[in-house]
């Protein structure tokens, strides 16, 4: 079984998640298909079949929620503490070749969102950070070419 890595944040969303769709969804569909057979004739009624799509999508997510909490590998960012940038550090950058600062946190795939800063460990970037320390300089192959960046802060929070 392959462990899956997520911080303290991606796994409580996790289980917030599944907690919410044991709790609130799956008796909102469960209700939904009873109320649709009370509709009579199973063969031709839409509403059942689209309960029971409903149904299916949510088991399915049930089971692959439960299968990742399952393999989590939970790291807590903040007791890590290294000089070197490690799964959970957020590494301020200088993007050479534009000039402007990002910053980024580097976190397990289910977890990534560009939005809120958060990246991938399997992403490009993550990966050419990896084992670098403040100052260092990485040149990054993304997808829209060679980017090179500058390292200006580590911070395990």
């Amino acid at each position: 079984m392959e462990r899956v890595p997520m911080t303290v944040v991606g796994a409580e969303a996790l289980r917030r998640e599944l907690k919410h769709l044991k709790s609130v969804k799956r008796p909102e569909v469960i209700e939904a298909i009873s109320t649709a057979r009370a509709h009579g004739d199973l063969s031709e009624n839409a509403e059942y079949h689209a309960a029971k799509e409903q149904q299916s999508f949510m088991e399915g997510r049930i089971k692959e929620v439960e299968d990742k909490l399952g393999r989590a590998h939970v790291i807590d960012p903040a007791a890590i503490g290294l000089e070197k940038i490690v799964f959970g550090a957020t590494v301020g950058l200088i993007d050479l070749d534009s000039g402007t600062e990002v910053e980024y946190q580097i976190v397990g795939v289910d977890e990534a969102d560009i939005e809120q800063g958060k990246i991938s460990i399997t992403s490009p970037i993550a990966r050419a950070l990896i084992g670098k320390e403040e100052g260092d300089m990485t040149t990054v192959l993304a997808p829209g070419g060679e980017r090179e960046f500058e390292i200006q802060e580590i911070r395990y929070v």
